[in-house]
C-alpha cells in the first residue's frame, strides 16, 4: 500500500500528502467528537442545538460583574461567539455559539482575570441575590457580602442527586424568588417601640402595608400574626422609638420553580451569617445523605417528612425553628407545598 499519494491540478503534481498522517488525523478529530455532554454542562458548557456550537456560562455570584469582567465577556463573545451575551434568569452571563475547539482558549482566557466558567449538574449553582443593604433603601441584611462568601465556600459542592440553587433576598419583597430556591434566605427586622420616646404621631401605622399595627392607648400595637418583619414601621419612625430589636435571615428549604414549580417551606428564623453557613452545610449533606435518584430536596422532604428534615437540622443546629403551637412543622397554604 502506498504511504504517500499525490494531488494533481491540471498538469502539475502540486502536493504530496501523507497517508499515515491523514489517517491519525482523522482518527484523532473523531476522537474528539466523542464529547460527553453531561460531564460538560457541568462544567458549565451547555449545547446548542447547533452542531458543536456550546453556550459558555460565567460565574457572576449575586449578579456582580467588574467591568474588567464585562470587557472580557464582550470579547470572548467577539472571537469565539457571534458577538452578542445573554444575561440568564439566574444573574449568569452567558456567551452563546462558542465551538467546542475553543474551550481551552475561552478557559485561558478567564483565567487571565481569574474569572472560571460556572457550573451545572448535580452540585451547588452559582448563588443568586439582590443588592440587599448595601444600597437598596429596603434592604434589611447585607445580601451581596453574604453571597460571595458563600460562593467562595460552596460553589460546585456535588450533591450527588440534582442542582441545589440557593439565594438571598434582602427584605419580604423577596426579589429573588427564596420561595423557589432549594434553599433561600430573606433578611427579617423584628420591631421594638421605645414607649418613652413615642409620641404616637401614627405614621409607623400608616406605613405598614399588612394592618399589622393598631393605636392603642395612644401608642402603637403589633399584630403579630400579620407582621412580616419587614422593618418599614422602623424606616419611618421620624424620632427613632420604632426600632430594630433584631435583624437575621428568614430561611426556606424545598422550593423550585420549572414545569412544576413548589413554594417553599419557612424552616428557620432570625439567622445570624454563621448560622446561615451552618445550615447550607448540614442542609447539603441531610440532601445528599437522604435523597434517592434524581429527585430535588423538596421531593426528599415531602418523602420523608419535614419534621425529619427540623430534627436533623434546624434544631441539631439550635436554630429557631418554625412550627405551630403543637410542636409540629407547620405546612403553609399559598401556592403549591410539598407535604399536607
Amino acid at each position: 500500500m502506498a504511504k504517500y499519494i499525490f494531488l494533481i491540478r491540471g498538469n502539475a503534481m502540486e502536493e504530496k500528502i501523507d497517508i499515515e498522517g491523514l489517517k491519525a488525523e482523522l482518527k484523532k478529530e473523531s476522537k474528539e467528537l466523542q464529547l460527553d455532554f453531561n460531564e460538560l454542562k457541568s462544567g458549565g458548557y451547555i449545547k446548542q442545538t447547533q452542531k458543536d456550537l456550546f453556550t459558555v456560562r460565567l460565574r457572576c455570584p449575586g449578579g456582580k460583574v467588574t467591568s474588567e469582567r464585562l470587557r472580557k465577556a464582550a470579547e470572548i463573545s467577539d472571537r469565539y461567539g457571534t458577538g452578542q451575551v445573554h444575561i440568564s434568569v439566574r444573574q449568569s452571563i452567558e456567551v452563546p455559539y462558542v465551538h467546542y475547539k475553543n474551550f481551552d482558549e475561552v478557559a485561558e482566557s478567564l483565567r487571565q482575570i481569574d474569572w472560571s466558567v460556572a457550573s451545572c449538574g448535580p452540585r451547588v449553582r452559582v448563588p443568586t441575590a439582590c443588592a440587599g443593604c448595601t444600597y437598596n433603601p429596603n434592604g434589611i441584611t447585607d445580601c451581596q457580602g453574604i453571597c460571595a462568601a458563600v460562593d467562595r465556600k460552596y460553589f460546585g459542592a456535588p450533591t450527588g442527586h440534582h442542582k441545589f440553587k440557593i439565594s438571598f433576598s434582602g427584605c419580604p419583597i423577596d426579589c429573588f424568588r427564596t420561595r423557589e430556591m432549594d434553599l433561600g434566605f430573606q433578611g427579617m427586622l423584628e420591631p421594638a417601640l421605645d414607649e418613652d420616646l413615642c409620641t404616637g404621631c401614627e405614621l409607623c401605622v400608616k406605613a405598614c402595608e399588612e394592618d399589622a399595627l393598631r393605636m392603642e392607648g395612644g401608642l402603637p400595637v403589633r399584630d403579630l400574626g400579620r407582621c412580616i418583619n419587614c422593618g418599614d414601621c422602623v424606616k419611618v419612625c421620624p424620632i427613632n422609638a420604632m426600632i430594630s430589636k433584631r435583624i437575621g435571615w428568614l430561611a426556606r428549604v424545598g422550593g423550585k420553580h420549572g414545569k412544576h414549580p413548589y413554594f417553599a417551606y419557612e424552616v428557620a428564623a432570625f439567622l445570624a451569617d454563621d448560622q446561615v453557613f451552618s445550615l447550607i452545610e448540614k442542609t447539603i449533606e441531610w440532601y445528599t445523605r437522604n435523597a434517592t435518584g434524581r429527585e430535588r430536596i423538596g421531593r426528599t422532604i415531602e418523602r420523608l417528612g419535614l419534621n425529619k428534615y427540623l430534627d436533623e437540622v434546624v434544631v441539631l443546629l439550635g436554630l429557631e425553628s418554625i412550627r405551630d403551637d403543637a410542636g409540629r412543622a407547620k405546612f403553609y397554604s399559598r401556592g403549591n407545598f410539598y407535604g399536607t
